[in-house]
């Protein structure tokens, strides 16, 4: 039986997230009406340079693993009643990582250089998410707080590796040299070249199908595992946690240790895949865009997956769209991008009281 207000699942999951996404649009087309624009054409633009095609697509599914990462991330977080907005950071930090196994240990065969940039990675993003969650559990640290300078210490840390440790003589842009191709990721093209298929060429990767394998288990974590379990008792009550023996402090140390490693895979994704070297701000607020896709995929694994493909094409549309419409600059784009955001994440609820009034059951006499 629900509670008075609470949403069956079937409107809280489908159609409360499509009323704030038409809301958001038809903001988005306002914004483009007072462009100068014809909003029905640049709707037009974007979905076709979404999955018009089958470049559009590849680049649409590329911007989506990054997407489901860093979503999945978060959702960890959140489902331990944390608010993990350091994705950036850890992101960066594990890009050290993978960088380090595939710039000094290329020699090895690609399936163990594989493992271990895919170990670095995961240990690197782990090692970045866990100290602020030790902070908050022993120390009564703010876990927002917390992540947030480390996004910036991951920063400073990184522009000055790159610009004094690991620069490549050869360029003037703080990068490293470029991997060896026994340490990258082979792409889409390459993959279903094996097969006889062919497909344009793109950054779209193997790290596609690690993002589905990330997200499949951690659904089996969370939902299926008695960890799983101890870190939603811990996120719904930390009191009720102690009564029933779990120490909450180990719990929210290990949600974000989980956290840390799954944003330390996007950079399988950037820096041995698309870009094959490691390079300055190579995260591209990717890690801030997987706060609103946990929220808007209610930090369900297959939530999270939706929402990222929605973004994916939102990046790749709204890059076609600032080609194609000349009156709409890549600024505009962002704000676009800015208002499914806001409706979607900080005003998810907006809708959620007519909707209960709409959809409560009549009470008996």
């Amino acid at each position: 039986m629900r509670a008075k207000g609470e949403l069956p699942a079937w409107i809280d999951v489908v159609v409360l997230p499509l009323a704030n996404l038409t809301l958001a649009f038809a903001l988005s087309g306002l914004v483009v009406i007072a462009v100068g624009e014809d909003p029905v054409k640049a709707m037009r633009v974007l979905v076709q340079g979404a999955i018009g095609h089958p470049e559009a697509i590849a680049f649409t599914l590329y911007y989506a693993t990054n997407f489901v990462f860093t979503g999945l991330a978060v959702a960890v977080a959140f489902h331990a009643g944390l608010f993990n907005i350091g994705g950036e950071g850890q992101a960066y930090i594990a890009g050290l990582g993978v960088a380090l196994v595939c710039l000094y240990l290329d020699f090895l065969p690609w399936p163990l250089v594989f493992l271990l940039a895919l170990a670095a990675g995961m240990g690197f993003g782990a090692a970045w998410g866990a100290v602020p969650g030790w902070l908050q559990a022993r120390r009564g640290s703010h876990i927002v707080i917390t992540t947030i300078m480390f996004n910036f210490i991951a920063a400073a840390l990184m522009t000055y590796l790159l610009s004094h440790v690991l620069l490549d003589p050869g360029h003037g842009a703080p990068e490293t040299r470029r991997f060896l191709p026994g340490a990258t990721l082979p792409s889409m093209q390459t993959m279903l070249g094996w097969i006889g298929v062919d497909a344009p060429r793109s950054p779209l990767n193997l790290a596609f199908f690690l993002a589905l394998i990330a997200a499949f288990l951690v659904h089996v974590y969370i939902r299926h595992t008695r960890w799983g379990y101890a870190l939603r008792v811990v996120g719904q009550n930390e009191q009720a946690a102690r009564y029933a023996g779990i120490d909450p402090g180990r719990a929210i140390v290990v949600a974000m240790a989980i956290s840390g490693a799954l944003a330390g895979m996007m950079a399988l994704n950037e820096i041995m895949g698309a870009h094959q070297r490691l390079l300055a701000a190579f995260t591209s607020g990717f890690g801030f865009v997987g706060i609103a896709v946990a929220l808007m995929g209610r930090n369900h694994p297959v939530g999270v997956c939706l929402a990222a493909l929605l973004f994916g094409a939102l990046y790749q549309g709204g890059a076609e769209l600032a080609f194609e419409m000349r009156g709409i600059s890549r600024e505009m784009v962002i704000v676009i991008q800015g208002l499914i955001i806001l409706f979607c994440g900080a005003l998810e609820n907006m809708f959620r009281p007519a909707l209960a009034a709409l959809f409560a059951k009549p009470e008996r006499a």
